[in-house]
Formats: structure tokens, sequence, C-alpha cells
């Protein structure tokens, strides 16, 4: 009985120790730390891609078409799981769901580095894609449910850490590894932080359930695929090599009409479901409306760059990967120093300060990118990355804060399910749009340049004869085989030229579409509260 009676007590004791621990002070610190692993995986993952684009085009012999389904694909799925992460913490625990998200996510990754064809990489992309889509919202909401609304704004700060140092060692990373070793070792880097990240999310986070759990909307889960599904191939393909009839062929325009179908039944059954999949009723709130077109908006404008860059710098002027990702460095620097400084700021004063200068200088580095050539030097680019790293070190956090102060916290999931997939749903449009815009905009410009072309000028003349002597010094050969490699280069040349002011009119594109994100910047509602002797800053 005694030995009863001790067991007890201890048992009561471990219990009010783990009670401690959780209620520590530090703790919340700890749990925002492992979130930032996850975070910092899901964000490498992407900027370990861009780099990637461009070897594996020619590694499998596709072209742009397709490569930018290796993005989409991930966006998309991303996009599609977002709604249901939820539910799914709401039902089976907020670190249960953290955890298999993360393993989800290591185990793609995995699959990705094991990939033999375009075809398999993209489906394992898929799974890629759905751990993020779990994993990002839910960590997330973890993170604003442990912290207090006035701390809300540090602490999302130095969450979007993790995303600026991956945004920075990513594509370096990236390039290093694939210029000495393969493709296939980006996704390797993965796998042991996964791991890593799993074991940490075990032995440090506490469960939370809520307390009423509702039931799962697979009609609107599934209206919702199709619809987007459907959309993005529909944007994806309509100029795709293989599709000869355009925008007007039967496959395009049964897309649309299947997209159209899906998005009607959607929007009818999340009306009118008791417990949908997306909450709708959230966009009453004002600003967290307005938020979510500002992300839908950027998404459109930022995601659907950054694969254009990368590619510009490898076909473009010759870079290696690593040559072109180590320009990307001081990106994730520049926001990672930018982060704490705006999240603090938004505590302070109106957040929709620092959100408007993030996309202004956002906005100008696309434009900036406007004037890319061939004959670009690396400090002109690097102007462009610099503004760029500035900008999203003032945007995301403020935008953050404004947007899901005024959710109740037992919302808190829906809320910030809703708002990054709005935002991934961007990035994936934006991804379709500018890689069919790049094909587009490629085959226009070869054909003005070819037409400018005069065969009988004196002028192609001479550079014709230029490039056979050329041809012969370096290459041998007789006289009619150096023009034909003459030819060759000038054909060369003049699409590379075409590639180049295609990827410009894609920054201009994404220029004027960042800078639309200021409209519903302006219309957010801020108003300053007196209380006790001091100025409170409420957001209704």
């Amino acid at each position: 009985m005694f030995s009863s009676k001790k067991k007890s007590i201890r048992g009561s004791a471990v219990s009010q120790i783990s009670s401690l621990h959780h209620e520590h002070q530090s703790y919340k610190w700890w749990v925002l730390g492992n979130v930032m692993i996850g975070t910092f995986m899901a964000v490498l993952d992407a900027t370990i891609v861009d780099v990637s684009l461009a070897k594996i085009m020619a590694t499998f012999g596709i072209g742009v078409d397709t490569v930018k389904w290796v993005a989409t694909a991930y966006l998309l799925v991303f996009a599609v799981m977002l709604p249901t992460s939820g539910w799914i913490a709401d039902h089976f625990g907020y670190k249960k769901t953290y955890a298999t998200a993360l393993s989800l996510f290591t185990l793609g990754s995995l699959l990705c580095s094991l990939s033999w064809n375009e075809t398999a990489l993209i489906f394992f992309r898929v799974i890629q894609g759905a751990g993020a889509g779990l994993m990002m919202p839910v960590g997330m909401a973890i993170v604003m449910r442990e912290f207090p609304p006035e701390r809300r704004g540090v602490a999302l700060g130095f969450w979007t850490i993790a995303a600026a140092a991956s945004v920075s060692l990513g594509p370096t990373l990236g390039g290093y590894l694939i210029d000495n070793f393969a493709w296939h070792s980006i996704f390797d880097v993965n796998v042991p932080v996964g791991i890593v990240g799993i074991f940490a999310t075990l032995v440090i986070q506490r469960e939370y359930k809520t307390a009423k759990t509702r039931s799962f909307d697979l009609a609107g889960f599934i209206s919702m695929t199709i619809f987007l599904t459907a959309l993005l191939i529909a944007l994806s393909d309509g100029t795709a090599d293989w599709n000869t009839g355009g925008w007007t062929s039967p496959f395009i325009v049964t897309c649309f009409a299947i997209s159209f179908i899906g998005f009607v039944v959607f929007m009818i059954v999340e009306l009118n479901i008791k417990h949908p999949l997306i909450d709708l009723s959230l966009l009453k709130n004002f600003n967290f409306a307005m938020a979510n077109v500002v992300l839908f908006i950027f998404g459109m404008g930022m995601f659907g760059s950054t694969f254009l860059l990368p590619l510009y710098l490898q076909n473009g002027l010759g870079y290696t990967a690593f040559q072109a990702g180590s320009l990307f460095l001081p990106i994730g620097f520049l926001q990672a120093l930018m982060s704490p400084i705006a999240g603090n700021l938004a505590d302070k004063v109106n957040p929709k300060i620092p959100a408007a200068i993030g996309i202004i200088l956002l906005a100008a580095s696309l434009f900036v990118n406007h004037y890319l050539s061939l004959f670009s030097e690396t400090s002109s680019i690097m102007v462009s990355l610099y503004l760029r790293g500035l900008g999203m070190g003032w945007i995301f956090t403020p935008l953050s804060t404004i947007a899901l102060s005024g959710i109740p916290r037992e919302r808190m999931a829906q809320a910030s399910g809703l708002y990054n997939v709005l935002r991934q749903i961007g990035g994936s449009f934006g991804v379709a749009i500018m890689g069919t815009l790049l094909t587009d905009r490629t085959i226009f410009h070869t054909t003005i340049y070819g037409q400018a072309i005069n065969q009988y000028s004196p002028v192609t003349k001479n550079i014709a004869n230029g490039l056979a002597w050329f041809a012969q010094q370096t290459a041998g050969g007789t006289k009619a085989l150096s023009a034909l490699r003459a030819d060759a280069l000038l054909v060369y040349n003049l699409n590379l030229q075409a590639f180049v002011a295609a990827v410009d009119d894609d920054f201009f594109i994404a220029a004027l579409i960042t800078i639309l994100c200021i409209v519903p910047i302006l219309f957010l509602r801020y108003k300053k509260k007196k209380g006790k002797g001091e100025k409170i800053a409420s957001i209704e």
C-alpha cells in the first residue's frame, strides 16, 4: 500500500513537472523553433528546385511547358491540402498532424531523389506538396496559439526567418549540389533535416485538440480539387508544344468547362453545408478578406516570376547552377534582418505602412528585372535581388498580424489555412500563367527578330561570313560546313535574344501584378485606442 502511494506521488510529480514544462515561459519559444524547422524545409525545397529546372530540362530533354509542372504540381497540391489542415488538426490533434505532415514531406523528398523521369518527379512532388500543405498552416496556427496577441508580430517575424534562411541557402546549396553531384541530391538534403524536425516535434510539443470536431467536407474537397486542377492544366497547356489547337483546342475548352462546373459546385456546397471545407464566413472580417486579396495578387506576381531568374541566368547568361544560386544568398539575410523589425513595428504602429513599403520594394525589384539583357552585369542583377529581400522582409509579418488579429483562437486553424491557400493558389496561377507567357512571348520575339533579318543585306552577309570564319578556325571543316555552322550560330543567338526578351516581358507583367497589392492594403482598417495611460493599437 505504501508502495502504491509512493508511485501515485511520483506520477503526480511527473504530471506536475510536465505541466510546469509546458507552462514555462521558454516553452513557446521552443515550439517556435520547432515549427521553424518545418518552415525551413518547405521553403528550402521550393528555392532549391528553382535553380535545378535548367538541369532537369537538359537531363530529361523537356521544355519550359513541361518543367514548370515540377513547380506547379507542388504549389497546386500545397494549395489543395491547405484547407484540410484545419479539420485534420482539430480532429487528430495539432502535434500529430504536424509530425505526420513533416514525415510525409520527408518521404516525398526521398522519392523525388529517386525519380527516373519527369513524370515520376512530378508525381513525387505531389507527395511533397501534400506534406507541406498540411505543415505550413498548422505550424502557423501553433505559433499563433502559443503566443499572446501583443507578441504575435514578433513571433511571426522570427518564424519568417526560417523562410528567409531557406531563400538564401536554398539556391546556393542547390547550385553547389547540382554542379558537384546530381540534381537528385537537392532532394536528399531534406531527409536528415526532416528527421531532426520529426524528433523535435515528438519531444517538444504538447498535444492540443479543439473541444468540438466537425464532419469532413468531402464534396467541397473533391469539387475544389477538380476546379483548381482543371483550371491550372488549361492555363499551363494552352500553348504547349503538343497542343496544336492552342487556346481553342477541344482539350483546353473542356478543361475550362470542367473547372467552371467544379467551381460552381464548390461554391454551392460551401455556402450550404454546415461544416464547410473553407469557412467563407471568415471573409466577413474585412481585414482578413483584404489581406487574402493581397496575398493572392502577391502570389501571382512573386511566385510566378521566381522560376524565371534562374532560367535566365543559366540558359541566357551561361551561369552554372552554383553561380546562379549564390546570387540569391543576400535575399534571405535581408529578409531575416527586416522581418523582426517589421514585426515589432507592426505591433506599435499602423501595420499598413510596412506592408505597403514591402509591396513597393518588391514591385520595384521585378520592374528592374524588366531591363535584363544578354549583357547584364552581375551588379545590376544584384540590385533587384537586394530590393526583393528588403521587400519580402517588410510584407509578411505586418500583413499576417493585421489579418489574423481579429480571428478567435478556436478558429485560428481554419483562418491560417485559408490565409495560406489563397497565396499558394495565386502562386500556382502565377507559375502557370508566367510559363505560358514565356512560351508565347518567346515565339513572338523569335518571329519578329526572324523577319528583321534580311539574308541579302550586306550587314547579314558580313555577320554570316564572320561566324563562318570563326567556326572554321575553332572547329575546322570545309567552307560549306562552316557556313552551315554559321547559320546555326545565327539562329541560336536569335532564339537566345528572343528568350531574354520574353523573360523581360514576364518580369514587367509580374511587376504590374504586384503593385496592384497596394489597392487592397489601402482599404485595411486600423484604429488606435488609448487605455491605462498607454497607446494600444487595435485592428478591426
